[in-house]
């Protein structure tokens, strides 16, 4: 087939203008198409009032020969890649020892899920419980203000893509198209068609929990096992004749152990009790970047409008998402620092994200519709290593943890003590002034949120960096920094403060047979690149069993 790409078509074209469009770019006769497909889908709002559909479509034709001479030096038209995954091993018949993925969110699903398909049987252990359960008791925290520790937003089935927007698109390189065989895996799962082609396809939370469920079940109809409520609280290490050390199996919190000579460590970004077993074990982690600050909230309305214009409200536009970036010049505290919009949820609501008791953080979430009042998103601000020492100053690679804690547990007592949020108004945090109510955006974090100051819950040059930001993406687009606008405080999980490194066999580099893998490992930022992890790790765990 020939994979044609950058065709524009107008926002409200025809089946028909589709066709035709194909047959006028081609020069070709009807006749010669026998049919095709939309590979990809994007929209270009540069001009608001002509917003136009960008296609790549994959077409069989009978003249295909002939196109791939005559468009030769045409890089829009070339054969259709291969985008079907291949399989690097098969699980001898015989197999001594099953390798255990530890975390069952989007990492170690899909690591889990591809051990299993090519016969290895993984054991899965999971600290949280099954998806639904996790559900019921993460709207315990939103409802009734009662965190359960060890299943939560963080914890439990699904990880924690599931309670968000179910962003399946990423900035991670693909040579292999791994990306695909996710979509896909998804598509199987539950999800609709339409990932598989649309620019920056989601899926929200309701949908996510069924393929969940429908993934463990193929997982297990393959011979793999999930455990739930099982944390692993200790490694079985041996030492190794070059001053390293092998992993052969695990300790749960039970006191059970399981043996094994391959473990996947899929943590997630926030299991900072099993980061500290690691460091205490000798298993080496540095202390990485990540972001700091706050989640905002304007009407959906606004955001459409100045993305979309008079096309605002059209049903293949949807709600209208942004990314916004700034970097400070002033000469303030915050001069040098970057600032940036993370996790933008369109028509979303602002959630509840703590998993330690006494502790206040935010995250967002939309559902697959994208129909509630408020668009929210993080603004945030970017630190390094150095930044973490006022917090803890000894050197430990687990100090980025530290800060996050110091800043969550100011943001408890600043909301009440309670599970409340602290939040104030756009227009108060640029004035510098104490917020005393609510105006025409009201905010969505549940249990709720309490007005006041937010000067205090993040250091002084991060609170000065997004002061300069929002002017400036007020700017990009108009009623950003509108005074009614929400921040709620504080949001610090934006990605792990934790590397657990590894080598180029994806093994830690200094404890053999751990495989460190997605977002708590350091190596991925999201739903799709965790998966995408996931699904190299498994290759590498099987490929080594194998001999290889």
């Amino acid at each position: 087939m020939l994979r044609l790409t950058d065709l524009k078509l107008p926002l409200d074209h025809s089946e028909a203008a589709l066709t035709a469009a194909i047959l006028k770019r081609l020069d070709i006769e009807a006749v010669a198409l026998t049919s095709y497909s939309v590979a990809k889908r994007s929209h270009d709002a540069r001009k608001r009032g002509a917003i136009a559909l960008i296609y790549a479509l994959d077409i069989e034709t009978t003249q295909e020969a002939e196109l791939l001479r005559r468009f030769a030096d045409d890089q829009h038209v070339q054969p259709t890649p291969d985008t079907d995954y291949h399989f690097v091993a098969k699980a001898p018949a015989q197999l001594a020892q099953r390798p255990l993925v530890v975390g069952f969110g989007p990492c170690g699903l899909f690591a889990g899920l591809i051990l299993a398909q090519m016969g290895f049987r993984p054991i899965i252990l999971d600290r949280g419980k099954e998806v639904r359960e996790r559900t019921k008791d993460t709207w315990e925290l939103w409802r009734k203000r009662n965190l359960h520790p060890e299943s939560n937003v963080q914890f439990g089935e699904g990880g924690a893509g599931t309670f968000s927007d179910g962003k399946l698109y990423s900035q991670i390189r693909d040579p292999l198209h791994h990306g695909r065989k996710v979509l896909t895996e998804f598509v199987k799962a539950g999800a609709p068609a339409e990932i598989l082609y649309v620019s920056k396809p989601h899926i929200g939370t309701f949908r996510l929990v069924t393929m969940v469920e429908n993934m463990r079940a193929t997982i297990e109809s393959l011979g793999g096992e999930i455990r739930f409520s099982s944390r692993v609280d200790n490694l079985l290490l041996e030492p190794t004749a070059d001053g390293q050390q092998q992993v052969r199996g695990v300790t749960l919190a039970s006191g059970e152990q399981l043996l094994a000579d391959h473990v996947v460590l899929a943590l997630g970004h926030s299991a900072r009790d099993t980061f500290e077993m690691l460091h205490a074990r000798g298993v080496y982690l540095e202390a990485k970047p990540f972001s700091i600050g706050f989640r905002i909230e304007h009407p959906q309305s606004v955001i459409d409008r100045a993305r979309f214009g008079p096309q605002a409200g059209h049903p293949v536009l949807g709600a209208a998402d942004y990314k916004l970036v700034h970097h400070c010049k002033g000469s303030h505290e915050g001069s040098g620092r970057t600032v940036y919009s993370f996790c933008m949820c369109p028509g979303g609501t602002v959630v509840a994200a703590a998993s330690e008791p006494g502790l206040v953080v935010t995250n967002g979430m939309s559902q697959y519709s994208r129909n509630e009042r408020n668009a929210n998103a993080a603004v945030v601000v970017g630190i390094d290593p150095a930044d973490f020492a006022p917090f803890d100053d000894s050197g430990s690679p687990l100090a980025g943890i530290a800060l996050q804690r110091a800043l969550e547990s100011h943001a408890y007592v600043l909301g009440g003590e309670n599970y409340s949020a602290p939040g104030q108004l756009v227009g108060d945090f640029l004035a510098g002034r104490t917020s005393h109510e609510f105006g025409d955006v009201q905010p969505s974090y549940k249990p709720g949120v309490t007005l006041g100051n937010l000067d205090s819950t993040l250091p002084a040059y991060a609170i000065a960096a997004i002061r300069e930001a929002l002017p400036a993406f007020e700017r990009q687009i108009r009623g950003y920094a509108m005074h009614d606008a929400i921040l709620t405080g504080v949001e610090t999980r934006t990605s792990s403060p934790v590397r657990i490194t590894r080598d180029d066999s994806l093994q830690s580099l200094n404890t053999r047979g751990l495989y460190p893998a997605g977002e708590g490992a350091g190596y991925a930022g999201g739903i799709l690149s965790a998966a995408v992890d996931g699904i190299r790790i498994a290759e590498a765990v099987a490929l080594s069993i194998n001999g290889n």
